[in-house]
C-alpha cells in the first residue's frame, strides 16, 4: 500500500492506496478544484497511528463504493478510471467540493471543536475589526471580498471562516487565499484583480470563473482571538439598486438559526462524486447538537458588534461601515 498524511488546521488525516496515483499530490495548485480555494494550506505530514481520521482507497474492478468504520473511510472500486473521466473535478475525493473537503470540516468539529462558515472575511487592522460576509454561492461574498481590498481592509480567508469558542473566548482561524471568481465580475466591477491570460468572450464570461491568489493581501494574522469587534454581514447584492441598505437583524432566534443552517450545510449535505457515487452527508446528532450551543455562544459574545443583511449594489457594498 502507498500511503501519505495531511494536516489541514487542527485536522489530521492519513490516506493510503494500492494504487499511488489516487493519494493527493502535493501541493496543490492555484486553480478552480484545488483545495486551497477552502483552506489556508494542506501540508504534508508523516502517516501514523493516532490521526484524526483515515482514508483507503482500494482500486479495483466493479462498482465504487465505500464503507464507513468510526473515523475510518474505505473506497473501493474503479478510482483510477473514474478519476479520468469525471465531468467536475471538484466532486472528486480531493476536489474542493469533494470527500476530502467535507471530511475536513468534520473532523475540525468533532475532534477539535472548530466550526466552519461558508463565508469569506477581512480584517481592518487599524480597529482589530474582523468583517465575516457569509452567503451561498451568487450571494456576493467575491464583491465584498474584492472591494474590501479596494477599500485597504486585509483577507483572512476567501470561502471558509473557522471559529472557536474557548472558555468565554472566540478564536479565529484563517481561511483560504485563493478565490474562484467569475470572469464578468472582474471584467466589469474589478478590473484590478483581473489575471493575465486569455479572457472568455461575452458570451460566455458570466459563466466561466478563474482561480486567484489573494496572499498578497492577507494579514499577518492567522488567528485572531478576541477581536475588537466582528460584524456578520448577509449580503444580497443587486446592479441598479442605488442606495447600500443595512438591515441590523435584532431577533437573536433568528440569527443562529441563520449561522446554525450555515455551518451545518457543507457537512451535512449528499454528494455526487464522480458523478456516480452518493456519498451521505457526514452530520451527527451530537456534533449538531454541539453545533447549536456554539453558534448560541458566538452571537451572544461581547465581541459581536452587529449581525445584519445588506443589500446594495458592487461599487457601494460597503455603505459607511468603514468610515
Amino acid at each position: 500500500m502507498f500511503q501519505t498524511a495531511v494536516k489541514i488546521l487542527k485536522a489530521t488525516i492519513g490516506i493510503q492506496s494500492n494504487v499511488q496515483e489516487m493519494l493527493p499530490f502535493l501541493p496543490f495548485g492555484v486553480k478552480l478544484e484545488s483545495l486551497l480555494t477552502d483552506f489556508h494550506r494542506v501540508e504534508q505530514i508523516s502517516p501514523c497511528e493516532g490521526l484524526n481520521g483515515y482514508i483507503s482507497i482500494e482500486d479495483k474492478g466493479g462498482d465504487l463504493a465505500y464503507e464507513w468504520h468510526d473515523d475510518r473511510v474505505i473506497f473501493k472500486g474503479p478510482f483510477s478510471r473514474v478519476q479520468k473521466e469525471a465531468s467536475d473535478p471538484r466532486y472528486t475525493l480531493w476536489g474542493n467540493q469533494g470527500f476530502l473537503y467535507r471530511y475536513v470540516l468534520y473532523l475540525l468539529e468533532k475532534k477539535h471543536n472548530i466550526y466552519n462558515f461558508h463565508a469569506c472575511a477581512l480584517y481592518q487592522e487599524d480597529r482589530d475589526t474582523l468583517y465575516v460576509i457569509i452567503g451561498d454561492a451568487g450571494s456576493g461574498k467575491t464583491v465584498y471580498l474584492l472591494s474590501g481590498l479596494e477599500k485597504g481592509l486585509k483577507i483572512f480567508s476567501t470561502e471558509t471562516v473557522h471559529f472557536q469558542m474557548d472558555e468565554g473566548n472566540t478564536i479565529w482561524y484563517m481561511g483560504s487565499m485563493v478565490d474562484n471568481v467569475r470572469y464578468g465580475t472582474l471584467i466589469h466591477d474589478f478590473p484590478r484583480f483581473l489575471p493575465a491570460g486569455d479572457i472568455p468572450d461575452q458570451q460566455t464570461q458570466w459563466q466561466n470563473k478563474v482561480a486567484i491568489d489573494l496572499s498578497v493581501f492577507c494579514t499577518q494574522k492567522e488567528t485572531i482571538k478576541n477581536p475588537q469587534a466582528v460584524h456578520i454581514l448577509f449580503p444580497r447584492i443587486e446592479k441598479g439598486f442605488e442606495r447600500s441598505l443595512w438591515n441590523p437583524i435584532k431577533n437573536n432566534r433568528k440569527v443562529e438559526k441563520m449561522l446554525f443552517d450555515n455551518i451545518t450545510q457543507k457537512v451535512a449535505e449528499t454528494t455526487l462524486l464522480y458523478d456516480k457515487l452518493t456519498v451521505l452527508g457526514l452530520d451527527r446528532r451530537g456534533l449538531a447538537n454541539a453545533r447549536l450551543q456554539a453558534v448560541k455562544e458566538l452571537v451572544g459574545h461581547q465581541t459581536i458588534a452587529e449581525i445584519t443583511t445588506v443589500l446594495s449594489n458592487p461599487k457601494n457594498c460597503w455603505g459607511n461601515v468603514l468610515q
